[in-house]
């Protein structure tokens, strides 16, 4: 395979059981081809292209609104690097484009071929729009989509990043380029820009890099309250020892060292509970941490590491409480999902945490990094079942009147529609 070859882009598609190609020949059902996209749909099919750094993001966030935009008549298609949860996309009938990205690299040669990858992308499939998430296919999309003329452009802020949360060398490095890029690539005017979380927008909004009057505040991608919703009365009642439950990558900057030391202290004071975290190292993040500390952490016993976990819901349905120690989020799935479920929450005082949690209605706000605090909060709650319980209960409401998926996604289509993205 020449170089011009391997920089087309790879487009897949799982073709219905029973169906005949186009020369007639019956095709076996279940199996996936790499075909030419014009072939595969209407010439007329209006595409919407959804863009993230991972499968993982695409699959967890945004099937949901593909399938709205399918029920509208557009063509959905995800456009990612390959992972895992890429032939999941694939088996639910979505449409898939390989992009082939570094998340964490600074490599100007890699970052140009990056970028050249995704305008090719665009120049073949002439979307009418193109919906950026993540900060990488932000900036690169949209110089993408300004290159090939695509007319609508939605780009999702979905928290600030490992770029401006961090201290190290490298972020301090990049900040400067990336705060540039972003004034270039939110301003323009055919360019929509979502927020998460008000927290975020005014960060953006005070470095002049939004239009005030080109903004939008969505509150995450929503959560289907009908999945997750509160399992039969008795279950953390009756858990013994008491689960306190993480669920979230094993990041430095989702506060995974503070929990350790937080079950650690508790421990100490001779509480009885389990700590567990439901989560993978992502290797490509540059906050994930080593796998060799993560090994530490399991010796020493305090908190029981379980790795990826399908069906969460089933998890969470026996935690006790839910706890998100992060440094600063969008907003963050997994307290949703706990607050769907009617679990409380001791979670960090920062932005996006802080808009699922109220302190003292639906849970406990803590300062970030800081075990102690989080220890404290985390006790003072097992001590307190009726407190627990009332605090589930407000959180279900919240969850149920502020971020169904329902509302969110209709808030999207919205956004779209004055786009003239449905013609």
């Amino acid at each position: 395979m020449d170089c011009n070859e391997s920089a087309k882009p790879r487009v897949f598609l799982r073709r219905p059981p029973g169906h005949f190609g186009l020369a007639g020949r019956r095709r076996l059902p279940g199996k996936f081809y790499s075909d030419s996209v014009e072939l595969l749909e209407e010439p007329t099919a209006r595409k919407v292209l959804l863009v993230a750094n991972t499968g993982w993001y695409l699959y967890n966030f945004r099937r949901p609104l593909a399938r709205a935009l399918r029920e509208r008549g557009l063509a959905p298609a995800f456009v990612s690097p390959r992972d895992a949860y890429v032939d999941r996309l694939i088996e639910e009938g979505f449409r898939w484009i390989e992009l082939p990205m570094d998340r964490a690299g600074v490599n100007p040669a890699a970052e140009l071929l990056t970028l050249s990858r995704l305008t090719a992308v665009y120049r073949r499939e002439r979307p009418v729009a193109v919906h950026h998430m993540t900060i990488k296919c932000v900036l690169y999309g949209t110089l993408a989509a300004f290159a090939t003329g695509t007319g609508a452009v939605v780009n999702a802020v979905t928290g600030l990043g490992h770029v401006f949360i961090s201290n190290g060398w490298k972020a301090r490095l990049v900040r400067p380029l990336v705060v540039f890029l972003y004034r270039r690539a939110l301003t323009a005017r055919r360019v929509r820009v979502v927020f998460q979380n008000g927290d975020d927008l005014a960060v953006f909004r005070d470095l002049g890099l939004v239009a005030p009057e080109r903004v939008a505040l969505i509150r995450g991608s929503g959560i289907d309250t009908a999945r997750f919703a509160p399992p039969p009365p008795g279950g953390d009642a009756t858990a013994n020892p008491p689960l306190v439950l993480v669920v979230a990558r094993l990041l430095e900057e989702k506060g995974i060292r503070e929990f350790v030391e937080a079950a650690k202290l508790l421990r100490a004071r001779g509480v009885s509970a389990r700590f567990e975290i439901a989560g993978d190292r992502d290797p490509g993040n540059p906050s994930s941490i080593e796998a060799s500390k993560i090994d530490a952490w399991r010796a020493e016993g305090s908190v029981r590491f379980l790795g990826h976990v399908d069906g969460v819901e089933k998890l969470l349905a026996q935690a006790t409480l839910v706890v998100l120690p992060s440094y600063r989020e969008g907003v963050p799935r997994t307290l949703l999902e706990a607050a769907a479920m009617a679990r409380p929450i001791v979670a960090t005082d920062v932005p996006g945490c802080r808009e699922v949690v109220v302190h003292g209605t639906n849970g406990l706000l803590v300062p970030a990094r800081d075990a102690a605090a989080l220890a404290d909060a985390i006790e003072a709650l097992l001590k307190n079942p009726v407190e627990r319980a009332r605090m589930g209960a407000e959180g279900r409401r919240k969850a149920c009147g502020e971020f169904d998926e329902k509302s969110v996604i209709a808030a999207t289509l919205a956004l779209y529609e004055a786009l003239g993205v449905f013609g």
